[in-house]
């Protein structure tokens, strides 16, 4: 309990992000810090305002804290060395040094994938969004957005009626709902997924920091979807995060009439990945391995004339088993068997719809 309350006060204070704490722990202890004079905590490297904040104002901030956490068993706080730290956020330039999370802790370790855009789409654009979520919690991924209007929420509610998983990142403390018509929303988020803030649960919502809390939710994922954005919008600095930490940026494409969709041709002619279809993500299946889905292996195989005749049938785009029976001339329970080994030889992928072929990436 004890490195609890150091990591609270903390990240009370502003500036000192999880990055930032650790530096100062290859000093001193990070429960030192505390016992230190204002004075002192300036030769260390803090400024004025934040060693006056950690030695005088902290103690309430952390109060606040361990009231919230235990009013029920679902509010958690993990700081920056808790085992249920997201090891891709621990990678991010300024990590949060401590995360608020009512809901499914757990899922913080889970692959994640985000899918961000505008706050007013146009209906194709939250069709689109509530599909690509659907069939990506299918595929065992973890919708990561920011519950806001348009696209985050037609995204967490794509992936809640699919029976899947999602993450809300908020930028605001956990005791607000923001926007207030998302209320039913967070309450479902909270049952089959997960609440997440950097900010203390009093905290309420300001203009500046949801550009921060962007960084959060691009942290946590593996690659970022982007449907429908204008060229300037919050959704592009997020495409933009994605690209400095190194994270696959997907991009659906749209009508060129359709202003929404400008930011996301931009992103395209920049290198993004255009997406016509959920095999288009799942395509990037490398992009996915170090966050909890392996990537398909990459084997040397030599298919025998059965398995190529049926491997030549499959597509860039979804055939069932039954259909590639009949185009095989094969039993439906032999074309089982043969995409089974397919896959696992990285050769073909189920997703909805049937099976895709695989291309080298």
């Amino acid at each position: 309990m004890e490195a609890l309350h150091t990591w609270l006060a903390l990240a009370s204070v502003h500036g000192l992000d999880g990055q930032r704490c650790r530096q100062l722990n290859e000093h001193i202890g990070l429960a030192e810090l505390l016992a230190l004079p204002a004075s002192t905590l300036q030769q260390l490297g803090l400024t004025k305002k934040q060693a006056q904040l950690l030695c005088y104002e902290s103690a309430s901030w952390v109060e606040q804290a361990l009231n919230w956490q235990a009013e029920t068993p679902d509010q958690h706080i993990i700081p920056f060395d808790h085992p249920f730290y997201p090891p891709l956020l621990k990678e991010t330039p300024h990590p949060p040094a401590v995360l608020f999370v009512k809901g499914q802790v757990e899922l913080l370790a889970s692959a994640q994938i985000a899918m961000v855009g505008s706050r007013a789409p146009t209906p194709t654009g939250r069709a689109v969004a509530r599909q690509l979520a659907a069939e990506l919690t299918e595929q065992g991924m973890v919708i990561t957005s920011g519950m806001a209007k348009g696209i985050d929420s037609e995204s967490h509610v794509g992936a809640l009626n699919a029976g899947g998983k999602t993450v809300a990142v908020l930028g605001h403390g956990l005791r607000q709902v923001y926007p207030s018509c998302n209320r039913h929303l967070a309450t479902r988020i909270v049952q089959a997924g997960a609440l997440i803030s950097e900010y203390f649960p009093d905290v309420r919502a300001r203009a500046e920091f949801f550009p921060q809390r962007n960084r959060i939710v691009v942290g946590l994922s593996t690659g970022t979807v982007v449907v429908e954005a204008a060229l300037k919008s919050g959704s592009l600095i997020s495409a933009n995060l994605a690209a400095d930490y190194n994270r696959e940026v997907f991009a659906v494409p749209g009508s060129f009439h359709n202003a929404q969709a400008a930011g996301c041709h931009y992103l395209i002619q920049q290198g993004a990945k255009l997406v016509s279809c959920v095999a288009d993500i799942l395509e990037e299946r490398t992009v996915f391995a170090d966050n909890g889905l392996a990537a398909a292996p990459e084997i040397n195989v030599t298919l025998d004339l059965c398995s190529q005749q049926l491997f030549d049938n499959v597509g860039d785009s979804p055939i069932p088993a039954d259909v590639l029976a009949e185009r095989a001339n094969m039993s439906v329970a032999d074309v089982s068997i043969t995409l089974l080994e397919l896959e696992l030889a990285g050769k073909v992928a189920a997703v909805p719809g049937g099976y895709i072929r695989l291309r080298s990436t």
